[in-house]
């Protein structure tokens, strides 16, 4: 007997449960890296809370194209890069070079199709940003030439977030 589909409410817990444990997992890993962390899509902001609460000594910057987050959940106007991503990741590119230590992308809605074609479309422009030992976290699958997919923490469900490593 085939087990029933899962609730959207269960679908969110899974992805929120996961996000958090990879999130914190990537934080600890990429503690002694250096470089920035970037938050791609800011939403209502809750992940960079969390990141802006346990990411010490390194800058974090956001990268949207409007702001509408909470107000306790704001990045500072210098740590915003707004505007298309398409535009914004190259530029950004061009200022830091490939020294960010962590990315985290929710850039997804809840069409499959369309998030999987737009993560076809940016994993491109978001590869060339990691430092080497640099970890992305993204709550779609990704597809990097160069970045190794790895296993999830303990407490993340499969398919609700993905890590990958610049080696």
């Amino acid at each position: 007997m085939s087990q029933p589909e899962q609730s959207r409410l269960d679908l969110f817990i899974d992805r929120m449960v996961s996000q958090r444990a990879c999130l914190d997992h990537a934080i600890a890993l990429t503690a002694e890296l250096p470089g920035p962390v970037y938050e791609l899509g800011l939403g209502n902001g809750r992940t960079y809370h969390h990141l802006r609460q346990h990411v010490r000594g390194r800058d974090i910057y956001v990268f949207e194209r409007a702001v509408a987050s909470h107000p306790d959940s704001t990045p500072p106007e210098a740590a915003l890069v707004l505007g298309d991503i398409r535009e914004t990741l190259p530029a950004t590119l061009e200022r830091f070079g490939a020294t960010a230590s962590l990315i985290h992308a929710d850039l997804g809605g809840h069409n499959r199709e369309k998030n999987d074609r737009f993560a076809r479309m940016i994993s491109p422009l978001i590869e060339p940003h990691l430092a080497q030992g640099g970890l992305m976290v993204s709550s779609d699958r990704m597809y990097f030439e160069g970045l190794e997919e790895l296993p999830l923490p303990p407490g993340a469900v499969e398919g609700r977030c993905f890590i990958y490593r610049r080696g």
